[in-house]
């Protein structure tokens, strides 16, 4: 189904709706979301995450590269990375989700939305709280090329201060990626500021890093928004 809007203008009327009604949020997004012929916002949402996550990124990465994967909260990007993990565990490669911000029940609602089969295709999923680059090296570290990880997410790998830094975390997953023939993914926040009307799509610019990066840190990008999604190579 189409909508008549795309997504961030239909969350900008359902605020509107909100304010000058003086109802909840949550009620006015229902009723933008039944206009729009959904029973339910969180429907509507589903809907536009699996449209998102039905783009396979897999046949366009090689061994070693790193991978952004960039999108606004609600736009798909956690989906789209375990599509990736689910499309490697096809292939008959290894695949591990390292997640910072999901229980592994929550993770599994989430590949059980993408296949039905649930757990007999998942990929390895590691929830511990010890997440960090140097985690990520000895959890890989027999992994076999062509291996498939995504860790979820960027901004968070050195929120607890006992953690490196993050550009010095980056450098490290970087080197190991091409040492090893690993392919790590990386879901992103995209910064408040990026503007839908002046771009459908974010950029690397609109990423947002509290903390730098290394220049040249990821060999190639996918950024979403409101449905679209475009892949890219960077550099």
């Amino acid at each position: 189904m189409q909508l008549s809007a795309p997504i961030y203008r239909l969350k900008r009327r359902a605020r509107l709706l909100a304010r000058d009604e003086n109802i909840p949020l949550n009620e006015a997004q229902d009723r933008i979301a039944r206009k729009e012929g959904f029973a339910t916002w969180s429907l509507l949402s589903h809907r536009l995450g699996r449209s998102a996550s039905a783009a396979s990124l897999l046949p366009g990465l090689a061994d070693g590269d790193m991978l952004l994967i960039g999108a606004r909260p609600g736009h798909g990007k956690t989906l789209i990375g375990l599509q990736l993990l689910l499309d490697a565990v096809r292939d008959g490669r290894r695949a591990v989700f390292f997640t910072l911000e999901y229980t592994e029940r929550e993770t599994m609602e989430r590949i059980r939305s993408l296949d039905r089969t649930g757990a007999a295709n998942a990929p390895e999923i590691v929830t511990s709280d010890e997440i960090s680059a140097d985690f990520v090296v000895r959890h890989l570290s027999v992994a076999p090329p062509g291996t498939v990880a995504v860790i979820d997410y960027l901004q968070i790998l050195d929120q607890q201060r006992s953690k490196p830094p993050l550009a010095g975390q980056v450098a490290v997953l970087q080197a190991f990626a091409r040492r090893t023939g690993v392919i790590l993914g990386f879901i992103s926040q995209i910064d408040r500021s990026f503007e839908p009307e002046r771009s459908p799509v974010p950029c690397l610019d609109d990423i947002r890093l509290p903390n730098p990066i290394p220049a040249g840190a990821f060999s190639k990008a996918c950024f979403l928004h409101a449905g679209e999604v475009r892949p890219q190579r960077i550099g």
